[in-house]
């Protein structure tokens, strides 16, 4: 059977930060004795990530002597641009500069965010350096059926772009990653619960389940500060007379009710909401 992590194309390894694409990287780096010079790691930055995220990224780079491309969302031409530790955006820059550029929020119906912030980015930066075709590899594990499903039905980004899976072609799962973690010297800052980093991607990402968000939002207020005032500027420039447009989650509580309602001892949200897969990875 042949090694899933093996590279003998031109592939971009799609780091998100997280522990699953970190392991995944390992593999190929282990697999191939060093990163092949087909083989360009990319980790594109929201500016919303948490410092832990970014600080992970930097130290995987050092620990394991592979070069990491950072790449950011810009609204000029040609959209992208290359970032390293040191500069990347810490306040959201990008995805602000993004929102307004489309004038309206993204939301669970509208995923602009992680299409444009992280794939096309990628995909821009690819084209800038002259490659035509490659294969994108993603950090989902074996036990995540529904985003497996979702990408075997449709595993082209765009033509010349096929998603791979190695993860889940080796029968890789939640425990194998963490049980990997557990013997490393080095890790992810953040806290992991039965093998899922809640706190992982966008700090108080939209696709989090409402049970989740509160519980974010009362460990750390000052992270709602940001989505509401993206909230309060979609109200300023939207006509919609719905929430379309102007909430991260339509027909949910907004940011400021959550971050009101994070001080009461009132349960908001009901028990058996989950969060959904955003596809920026683990």
């Amino acid at each position: 059977m042949r090694n899933p992590f093996l590279i003998e194309e031109p592939t971009v390894i799609s780091f998100s930060g997280g522990r699953t694409s970190a392991y995944m990287l390992w593999r190929v780096l282990e697999a191939n004795g060093g990163l092949p010079k087909d083989a360009i790691v990319c980790f594109s930055n929201t500016g919303k990530e948490e410092e832990a995220t970014l600080e992970f990224v930097e130290e995987c780079s050092k620990q394991w002597s592979v070069p990491i491309t950072w790449l950011e969302w810009d609204a000029e031409k040609p959209r992208f641009k290359v970032v390293d530790f040191l500069t990347a955006s810490r306040k959201g820059e990008p995805f602000s500069a993004l929102n307004r550029q489309r004038k309206y929020l993204p939301n669970s119906m509208a995923r602009y965010c992680t299409v444009e912030l992280k794939v096309f980015t990628a995909q821009r930066y690819l084209e800038s350096i002259g490659w035509t075709e490659w294969n994108n590899m993603i950090g989902i594990r074996v036990d995540e059926p529904r985003r497996v499903a979702k990408i075997r039905a449709n595993p082209f980004d765009k033509t010349g772009v096929e998603k791979v899976m190695p993860l889940v072609d080796a029968g890789v799962g939640k425990r194998d990653v963490g049980a990997f973690w557990s013997a490393q010297s080095f890790d992810l800052r953040l806290p992991s619960i039965n093998g899922v980093t809640f706190h992982g991607n966008c700090d108080l990402c939209y696709l989090k389940g409402g049970r989740q968000l509160l519980s974010l939002i009362k460990e750390n207020p000052a992270k709602a500060v940001w989505w509401i005032e993206e909230e309060n500027w979609a109200k300023t420039i939207t006509k919609n007379s719905n929430s379309n447009g102007i909430k991260f989650r339509p027909q949910e509580a907004s940011y400021a009710e959550m971050l009101k309602y994070s001080s009461s001892q009132q349960d908001m949200f009901g028990h058996d909401e989950e969060a959904m897969a955003c596809f920026c990875g683990d």
